[in-house]
């Protein structure tokens, strides 16, 4: 695939590695001719000199022509334009903005901008799930963060030991899509015994994951 990273700095760096590594195309926009020699000595990328935030710089970077354009600046508003461009003028197939600061995010969305990525967002998502969800396990989120599927392990004095699955009085907006009990994958039915030890996956939307949590997580008085 054709990739556009607008930003040379250690995460634009970074990124191109990865994706030159799984055998992309790069294309990589720094404004800094000193760090553009640097990058040209460091990575097996195509090195465009100039602001990503200009149309000119895009188009030679060959922005009609990209599968997916990165906007990983160190400025917020540079990483919105470049990304704006990229999407409205240049019709780029998929689009990524990174924001510095995580209350910008939904001022990108708001524009138009779907896949923003903040990493201070993330470390404090990890944060709270490890926090709030203790034993309950994210494994990826769907439509930008409304739904989400997890795990989570039934404790060895669980409340729900040899219930059915129909028993469970589940939140609204959850569903049981699997089981795995001693490393054997079934799907589980109204009739499905439960045990203490095993690991239901489910999709949840996103307000009904603490109470799922708490759910499963009830112990035998």
């Amino acid at each position: 695939m054709r990739m556009i990273i607008v930003g040379g700095g250690q995460a634009g760096r970074n990124l191109a590695r990865v994706l030159l590594e799984r055998r992309h195309q790069v294309c990589l926009i720094e404004k800094d001719r000193a760090r553009c020699s640097l990058l040209a000595d460091d990575l097996d990328a195509a090195i465009c000199p100039g602001d990503g935030t200009h149309v000119s710089v895009l188009e030679a970077a060959g922005a009609r022509e990209a599968d997916c354009l990165m906007a990983v600046t160190g400025v917020d508003q540079d990483n919105l334009v470049a990304a704006q461009l990229a999407q409205g003028h240049f019709a780029v197939k998929k689009v990524i903005a990174r924001v510095n600061d995580p209350r910008n995010a939904q001022t990108f969305r708001a524009l138009g901008i779907k896949d923003v990525v903040s990493s201070t967002e993330i470390v404090v998502q990890l944060i709270e799930q490890e926090a709030d969800s203790a034993h309950m396990h994210l494994i990826a989120s769907l439509e930008e963060g409304k739904g989400e599927i997890c795990s989570m392990t039934l404790p060895y004095n669980t409340a729900w030991e040899s219930c059915a699955l129909k028993d469970v009085n589940f939140p609204k907006g959850t569903l049981v899509i699997s089981l795995i009990r001693e490393g054997e994958l079934t799907i589980p039915n109204g009739s499905t015994v439960l045990h203490a030890g095993d690991e239901l996956v489910a999709v949840a939307e996103d307000k009904s994951r603490k109470a799922l949590r708490k759910v499963l997580g009830e112990l035998r008085r």
